[in-house]
C-alpha cells in the first residue's frame, strides 16, 4: 500500500532562494535609488540581502562569505573589477555567481548573455528563478588571482593602471579616460625603446615582444557593443587560456593592429609582428630586463611582481 500522500505539504511554496546583492556604490552606474529599486525588484522571487564594499578586495571577501553562509546565488551590482572580485571569492565553491551590468563596460554580463539594460538584466534573473540551471566555467589565473575573461602585461597593463591611479577620472570619463591614458602611455613609454617581454609557454619557443594579452573568452574585450576578438576560438569552458604577442609597438604597427580589432573579417594572428597561441593550460610572462611587470586583469591593476604565472582553473566558477 502507498504512503498516503501530504496535499498540504505539495501546496506549501518552496521557500525562496538565498540571494546575496553585493554593491560597489562607487561604479560608475549605480547609486542608492537603483541599488533600492534592484533590491525590491528581486525581493520578489529570492531572499535578498544586500551588502556595500568599502574598499578595493572587499567584494572577495564578501562573495566568500556569503558562499560559506549558505547563499544560493552572489550577484553583483558594479563593473567588471567587483565581478573579478567577487569570482575571486566564489572559485571552487560552487555557488553561482550572477554580474547585474552597473559598470561602464560590463564585459562578462555580455559574455554570459546577461542583457545590457539593467532592469531588462534583473527581469532575467527573476525568471531564471524558475529555470534554475547553473553551469561550470573556467576560471584564468595569474599569480594566484582569478581573472574571468582576460588579462594582460605590457601596454594594455600600463595603460589600465594609469586609469585606475585616477579613479574620478575614470568614473566620470569612461571610455575616453582609456582613450587618453593610451595616448598617454604610448607617447612616454612606447614609441622608442619600450620595455621588452618574453613569453614561454610549455611546448613553443620562447616569444620576445611588448605586449602579451591572455584570453579566458571568446572576446578578449568590448568597445562599447562591439567585441574585440584577439584571440579567436576560446571558450569559457574550453578548459584552457590562449594568449597574444605583440612583438613592437612602432607607429606603424598600432594602426593595422587596430584594423584588425575592429573588423572581423580580418585576424590578429595574419599581423606580421603579433603571434597567437591556443590550447594552453599555462605560460610565464617576464619582463627581459628582469624588472617587475605590471599585470592587469578584467581591466583592473596588480601590484607589480617579479614575475606573471598564468594557469587555467577548468570549471572552477559556476555562473548563471
Amino acid at each position: 500500500m502507498l504512503p498516503a500522500v501530504d496535499r498540504e505539504a505539495l501546496e506549501q511554496p518552496a521557500a525562496p532562494r538565498r540571494m546575496v546583492v553585493v554593491v560597489n556604490p562607487f561604479a560608475s552606474s549605480v547609486d542608492q535609488r537603483l541599488r533600492r529599486l534592484v533590491v525590491a525588484a528581486l525581493a520578489g522571487r529570492f531572499d535578498v540581502e544586500a551588502v556595500d564594499t568599502d574598499a578595493p578586495g572587499h567584494a572577495t571577501g564578501l562573495a566568500g562569505a556569503a558562499a560559506r553562509g549558505g547563499a544560493d546565488v552572489v550577484v553583483t551590482l558594479g563593473g567588471d573589477g567587483t565581478v573579478n572580485e567577487a569570482a575571486n571569492g566564489l572559485v571552487g565553491t560552487g555557488v553561482p555567481l550572477f554580474p547585474l551590468p552597473g559598470g561602464s563596460q560590463n564585459v562578462y554580463a555580455k559574455l554570459l548573455g546577461i542583457p545590457a539594460d539593467l532592469i531588462d538584466a534583473c527581469e532575467h534573473l527573476l525568471r531564471l528563478a524558475d529555470h534554475w540551471q547553473p553551469r561550470q566555467v573556467d576560471a584564468g589565473r595569474v599569480n594566484g588571482r582569478i581573472f574571468t575573461f582576460s588579462a594582460g602585461v605590457g601596454l594594455d597593463a600600463d595603460v589600465v593602471a594609469r586609469v585606475d591611479a585616477n579613479p574620478t577620472r575614470k568614473a566620470r570619463w569612461r571610455e575616453l579616460a582609456y582613450v587618453q591614458a593610451a595616448v598617454a602611455v604610448f607617447l612616454r613609454r612606447y614609441l622608442v625603446h619600450p620595455p621588452r617581454l618574453v613569453l614561454e609557454a610549455p611546448g613553443n619557443a620562447p616569444i620576445e615582444g611588448v605586449t602579451a594579452l591572455v584570453q579566458n573568452a571568446p572576446r578578449y574585450t568590448f568597445a562599447g557593443k562591439r567585441p574585440i576578438e584577439i584571440c579567436r576560438g576560446e571558450q569559457l569552458d574550453s578548459g584552457t587560456i590562449a594568449a597574444a604577442v605583440m612583438r613592437r609597438t612602432g607607429p606603424l604597427d598600432l594602426p593595422t593592429m587596430g584594423a584588425r580589432l575592429w573588423f572581423e573579417r580580418l585576424d590578429v594572428s595574419g599581423h606580421r609582428h603579433a603571434e597567437v597561441l591556443s590550447g594552453l593550460d599555462g605560460l610565464t610572462v617576464r619582463r627581459v630586463d628582469g624588472a617587475p611587470v605590471v599585470v592587469q586583469v578584467d581591466g583592473d591593476a596588480l601590484p607589480p611582481a617579479p614575475v606573471a604565472e598564468f594557469d587555467v582553473l577548468p570549471g572552477a566558477l559556476t555562473v548563471l
